[in-house]
């Protein structure tokens, strides 16, 4: 009989603290941080995207303009540091962590934008179908950038609000969950492997070389994706 009220008695606890938990927004916690990860990984899968056209884009433009060096170079220097930038889901609550890996992506950004500016210099370029497919890709994933930053951006937002809010905010204490980190700024893991650009040879098929001199550069709309889209 003792040991048949214990069990009931924990069976009681048991079914209250659940209860409890449930209330208190325990659940909802597990759901919106589950939420927040997906949307991040979903944002670090459109920079990977990115990252992965670089090479053939490097590689295209530097057949038409071999004494742009200084553009490549910065281009792969950028994309060198996104590479060693790896900020997995749980370091999200890390302020610092995001601020760095903002800054590596905006300055991969600013160099891209260099390196279409750049392509206005020559139209060979411009006319050439494997540029213009290569640009509209890089293109198309900016945007998908912006839609899925903005998709994290309301997924920690809301996991945030449960955070601060009473009686969850108690929950929050208790279990040690932090409020996350947002993008924070307007310029911006999985990124492991500098491109190779191999400034003494041109991709085949490259037309003859590049125009001497240089027009002054046009200014070129780039992608740039705005803080918390």
């Amino acid at each position: 009989m003792m040991h048949k009220l214990i069990r009931k008695i924990l069976l009681a606890c048991s079914l209250m603290a659940v209860t409890l938990l449930s209330g208190c927004g325990y659940n909802d916690f597990q759901t919106k941080d589950e939420g927040v990860k997906k949307a991040w990984a979903e944002v670090l899968n459109q920079y990977q995207r990115r990252a992965d056209l670089i090479p053939n884009l490097v590689a295209t433009v530097q057949g038409y303009a071999t004494q742009e060096k200084d553009v490549f170079l910065g281009v792969t220097e950028a994309r060198s540091k996104v590479g060693s930038m790896n900020l997995t889901a749980d370091a999200l609550n890390n302020p610092q962590a995001m601020q760095n890996f903002q800054k590596v992506q905006g300055d991969l950004s600013s160099a891209l934008s260099r390196l279409l500016v750049v392509s206005e210099n020559y139209p060979q370029l411009k006319s050439d179908a494997n540029f213009r497919e290569l640009q509209s890709q890089l293109e198309g994933t900016e945007n998908r950038i912006t839609v899925a930053r903005k998709r994290f951006t309301d997924a920690v937002e809301a996991y945030n609000v449960l955070a601060r809010q009473f009686p969850s905010n108690l929950t929050a204490m208790i279990f040690g969950y932090k409020e996350k980190a947002q993008f924070t700024v307007e310029n911006e893991k999985a990124i492991s492997v500098a491109p190779k650009v191999d400034f003494g040879a041109k991709p085949s098929g490259s037309p003859a070389a590049a125009p001497t001199s240089k027009p002054t550069p046009a200014a070129v709309p780039v992608p740039v994706t705005p803080a918390g889209k």
